[in-house]
């Protein structure tokens, strides 16, 4: 894909947790030691609430044993690797990578649950900030694309991120926001999915939800949120996944909520000291 195809608004542009409660102790307000003694009767009702609370526990953890091989092991390998009745939305638990190029994750695992993960954390990139700085940009395109792509993109991605477009975001040629303002891009990936998966080759969407526009008391693009769905097609090259083209569509969009407008000074703060994260599918 050429960035071409991007909005040309300058917003181009975790994990689901299962908690099971376990039973808690029987008991009326008297201790064991205290108070009239127990009938036979109701000692033999306590006996049975004992047992049944035993058997739950014995239960709960057999079955939490159960779900934590289930979750490891869906979603790896060139065939239908997912457990019958295995959540699609429940993570896998596939190890994080150990390392970044670039300040990229990567090193990714070579299966599904890989290639998600590098979807996720390429959305990151080609949706941030420093995507409109050129040199930081040279570095994101040529850790992100196969190789044979990034002459191609780099040309393509300084023609769409023009001097003209940089003004109409309020930044400079270098990308740099005025003084005194803060130009905000942070996507955040809601979910994954694969669409196509064939050993060296993938088709991923990344669910994505994001801050962008420019933190100011007189700027003419402030700060909104957005949602989208980003495509994309990777390759297995070099020992890690490589992105071969993608694409993007808006939603889908919830509704809004009512939530209290920051100001632009609370954005611009929030930007600089919350960072962001290395995303594992």
């Amino acid at each position: 894909m050429s960035p071409d195809d991007e909005r040309n608004d300058g917003r181009f542009g975790g994990s689901g947790e299962t908690r099971t409660r376990l039973p808690e102790g029987e008991g009326g307000g008297q201790g064991v030691y205290g108070g009239a003694r127990r009938s036979s009767r109701s000692s033999s009702r306590s006996l049975v609430t004992v047992v049944g609370v035993v058997v739950l526990l014995i239960a709960a953890i057999a079955f939490a044993n159960r779900s934590g091989d289930d979750s490891s092991g869906g979603g790896g390998g060139d065939g239908d690797g997912k457990k019958a009745g295995a959540a699609p939305t429940a993570p896998t638990g596939e190890k994080p990578v150990d390392g970044k190029t670039s300040g990229i994750a990567s090193g990714f695992a070579k299966s599904e649950q890989g290639v998600q993960s590098a979807a996720s954390n390429y959305a990151v990139a080609l949706v941030s900030a420093d995507i409109l700085k050129p040199a930081r940009r040279t570095e994101i395109v040529r850790q992100v694309f196969l190789p044979n792509k990034v002459d191609e993109l780099e040309r393509d991605f300084a023609k769409t991120y023009s001097k003209e477009f940089l003004d109409k975001v309020g930044l400079d040629a270098n990308g740099n926001s005025a003084p005194g303002e803060t130009y905000v891009s942070r996507t955040v990936p809601v979910g994954t999915k694969t669409t196509a998966y064939a050993g060296n080759a993938a088709t991923v969407q990344v669910w994505c939800t994001g801050a962008f526009g420019t933190a100011g008391q007189k700027t003419t693009n402030p700060v909104s949120n957005d949602w989208f769905t980003m495509t994309f097609k990777l390759r297995w090259s070099g020992g890690d996944w490589k992105v071969e083209r993608y694409s993007s569509k808006d939603g889908p969009s919830p509704v809004n909520g009512d939530n209290k407008v920051s100001t632009a000074d609370e954005i611009a703060k929030a930007v600089q000291e919350y960072g962001g994260f290395t995303y594992a599918r």
